[in-house]
């Protein structure tokens, strides 16, 4: 294929100095629902391989030894995919996007690599990994409240931690973007 051999060999040059790895594109049902986001390089090949196509352009461009493409930031599929129901895996980076990347115990918002996963119930009292049990902390909060229940430790949370759906996860994420900010169903 044509389209394969000329993405091997492409390059971004985007006027921020991204890389390809940290391009990410939006990937649109036929129905223009948010599906999943993907590696830029995975959605010029869907793109090249006419399975979809190109909805939003963004800055830059790709580039390989013949050829020079806009940089797609949102693609729309030929065909229908149907998303069936799945329960989401209980993970750290599920946990500070559910929490939209704020301590739940005082409200404040610092780098990702800043923040912490507390246990609501401390796993040393009984408590478990789990959506339910899991909140987002600042450093500080977490060693506030160190291994004590909220009671003992006199914290309250700002939020109740709940199992998200695949749609509320996928609507923080698109709610950071400045162009996927639109896509956002419900």
């Amino acid at each position: 294929m044509e389209g394969t051999v000329w993405f091997s060999s492409v390059t971004e040059v985007t006027s921020k100095g991204k890389g390809m790895r940290e391009s990410r594109v939006l990937v649109l049902n036929v129905s223009c629902e948010p599906l999943q986001i993907l590696a830029i390089r995975r959605a010029v090949r869907l793109v090249l391989g006419g399975k979809a196509e190109v909805v939003e352009f963004g800055a830059g461009h790709l580039r390989s030894e013949h050829h020079v493409l806009a940089r797609p930031t949102v693609i729309r599929l030929h065909r229908y995919v149907h998303v069936p129901y799945q329960d989401l895996p209980f993970t750290r980076a599920g946990v500070l996007l559910r929490d939209n990347y704020a301590c739940q115990y005082c409200g404040a918002t610092p780098l990702p690599a800043l923040l912490t996963i507390d246990h609501v119930m401390p796993r040393a009292l009984g408590g478990q990994s789990s959506w339910e049990n899991v909140v987002t902390a600042c450093r500080a909060c977490n060693g506030r409240k160190a291994n004590k229940p909220l009671h003992v430790a006199h914290m309250t949370l700002r939020s109740r931690p709940v199992r998200p759906t695949r749609p509320s996860l996928l609507r923080h994420l698109l709610s950071r973007h400045p162009t996927w900010h639109q896509y956002i169903v419900g």
